[in-house]
């Protein structure tokens, strides 16, 4: 039973449990056994507590960590009364940084006598000061005097430099240990990596309260940064002379607006936060490798050529395979090609979960063609996916070309059905590579769908948007089921059970009509 001490011990069906001979590789994770116990426990405790009851949803987290003065009696299996858990969430959570059972925040920024405190009602007075002048010039005919405007400007600048010093003040209070032994605050870790914009710096720029684009900043942290569970749970570990064994992070409460995010399902650490922080925190620990490297050794030897021409190939990419190098390390299906092809272009991708057919140009002015196909819509494509099972009725654009909501109804036949999902999209810049459905700054996106039974559905995109069918099928607005396997937005399985189909497209050179396919194995 969660305890309100901070070092919980794991739950009786932990007994002899296989204990994980590598930590967790937080930003790609099955999660362990022990976890999901401790998990279990958290979410009970967080439903039967009043002030832990979700008013809002959060991420919370749990560590499973071993206590040294209370040394294993065998290296392979779990005895109960030798692992204890941490739980922590992230950020506040129903209004304030502390509850009891859950460590603490690494700084704590609500300390009344603090010095962060104190400063923050320094620059609210000078805020006042400005809105002083400023309701002095509304309620005047005549425009504000030449002194005052100087004093506004002056005051602005002000708080500002305040507003800045403060920033780095606190970032320089989130002192983060690794398992050396080693310390560096925030703005040592962050001082090599490139920081997103604020949320109010983008949301001025979308709103068009100002011009300018915000870009991104090298060493400055994120807001928030150091607040995330993993963070806080690793700190308190070091701290306390506690081994950490496995982590895992998952969601509790409804999901925040325009984002989708289940309860209960298990979710990696961030990146525009938590990886510089974690990068750090994490050395000294044996840590298990990247599973998608692993993975993505085995996926290599699943590609294979379906045509060739000396302009283009078509090729079959499987679940789990990066279609163009990004930041990670791993191969992908362009670098496998270019190993025998060094001119190969792709004119399209699939998201890395996708299987099913791609395009290669094998030189400029080919991959420009395919290219331009594209963007005219020339290319039909289709795909097939299972959603997962409804929990609940799901309303969705149907109707063919009215685009009218309609519901599902529980238990009817749906084969045959068929309708539009035209939801705008844009990436959630604080949570790459997340998409959210944004009606005011989406750009759009539109997918027809036609159910080939009550889970199998083919979805055919009209435009090309990042992660469209798995948002468009996720979405309540949309299909309101999640694609099964689906990580991002509903719960992961063995795979993403989507599938590149077929494709058709006009041959840049001979002109010919050009269809392949390829039958999902699901």
């Amino acid at each position: 039973m969660f305890k309100d001490s901070l070092l919980h011990p794991l739950p009786a069906e932990a007994q002899n449990m296989p204990v994980p001979q590598q930590f967790t590789f937080p930003f790609c994770y099955e999660p362990h056994p022990l976890c999901r116990l401790a998990a279990k426990e958290v979410m009970e405790h967080c439903y039967a507590t009043e002030e832990m009851r979700p008013s809002e949803g959060k991420m919370f987290g749990v560590l499973v960590v071993e206590d040294p003065t209370q040394p294993y009696r065998s290296e392979r299996e779990c005895h109960a009364d030798q692992l204890f858990y941490l739980a922590a969430f992230s950020g506040i959570y129903n209004g304030s940084y502390h509850h009891d059972g859950f460590v603490p925040t690494i700084y704590d920024l609500q300390n009344p006598d603090g010095y962060f405190h104190e400063e923050e009602k320094r620059i609210d007075a000078i805020t006042q000061q400005i809105n002083a002048l400023d309701n002095e010039e509304s309620n005047t005919s005549n425009s504000i005097a030449p002194h005052d405007g100087e004093a506004r400007r002056e005051l602005i600048a002000l708080r500002k430099s305040k507003s800045h010093d403060l920033q780095m003040w606190t970032f320089r209070q989130f002192k983060m240990l690794n398992a050396k032994g080693e310390c560096r605050d925030l703005t040592e870790i962050f001082k090599d990596f490139k920081s997103p914009f604020s949320a109010e710096e983008y949301n001025d720029y979308k709103s068009g309260r100002t011009s300018q684009k915000p870009k991104p900043k090298i060493g400055i942290p994120p807001g928030g940064a150091g607040e995330c569970c993993a963070p806080k749970l690793l700190q308190y570990a070091y701290s306390h002379n506690l081994k950490p064994i496995c982590m895992a992070e998952f969601w509790v409460g409804p999901p925040p607006k325009d984002e989708m995010r289940t309860e209960g399902n298990y979710y990696p650490a961030c990146q525009h936060k938590c990886k510089p922080i974690l990068t750090h925190m994490l050395q000294g620990l044996d840590v298990e490798e990247n599973p998608m490297l692993r993975r993505n050794r085995e996926m290599l030897a699943q590609v294979r050529t379906l045509y060739e021409d000396d302009s283009l190939m078509v090729v079959y990419k499987p679940s789990g395979l990066l279609s163009a190098p990004g930041k990670d390390e791993a191969k992908t299906l362009l670098d496998l090609i270019r190993d025998t092809h060094p001119e190969a272009m792709l004119p399209h991708r699939l998201d890395m979960d996708t299987s099913g057919i791609m395009l290669v140009a094998m030189n400029e002015q080919i991959y420009k063609d395919l290219q331009a196909q594209f963007y005219r819509h020339k290319i039909k494509k289709k795909y097939i996916a299972l959603l997962s099972s409804p929990s609940q009725k799901a309303e969705a654009y149907s109707g063919g070309e009215t685009g009218q909501n309609s519901v599902f109804p529980d238990g009817s036949p749906l084969q045959g059905t068929v309708g539009l999902v035209s939801l705008p999209l844009m990436a959630n810049p604080f949570d790459r590579p997340r998409q959210m459905v944004n009606h005011e700054h989406g750009k759009a996106a539109t997918t027809r769908y036609e159910f080939l039974s009550a889970d199998r559905v083919a979805l055919y995109p009209e435009t090309g948007r990042t992660h469209q069918l798995r948002v468009h099928c996720a979405h309540p607005e949309g299909l309101g089921r999640p694609i099964k396997g689906d990580n991002l937005y509903g719960t992961p399985s063995d795979r993403l059970y989507l599938h590149a189909e077929s494709i058709e497209f006009i041959h840049p050179v001979t002109k010919e009509v050009m269809s392949f396919t390829i039958p999902a194995e699901f």
